[in-house]
């Protein structure tokens, strides 16, 4: 009964150090929108900052506009066309 109890507390631990962990991180929200030839598209990510939430939300963009690696590298290397930045 009491290894129970001890295995349904480290669990409840773990489950509750995973979701702190998951729930502090992303304070930055930022979508970009970007064009890439004749097609444009917007996306949003979030980041622990300002920096790791503009280029995850700019790569997320990049990657329905494009199709291969280059292709991919020349729109992450590009300005956005808008880029909006939040905290939440």
């Amino acid at each position: 009964m009491k290894r129970t109890l001890l295995r349904v507390a480290l669990v409840g631990a773990a489950i509750a150090a995973l979701a702190f962990a998951t729930l502090s991180h992303g304070r930055i929200e930022c979508e970009a929108c970007v064009r890439f030839g004749d097609r444009e598209a917007c996306r949003s990510a979030a980041g622990a900052d300002r920096s790791v939430a503009e280029q995850s939300a700019i790569a997320t963009a990049c990657s329905l506009v494009t199709g291969g690696v280059t292709e991919t590298i020349a729109c992450q290397g590009r300005a956005p066309v808008s880029l909006r930045c939040d905290e939440r």
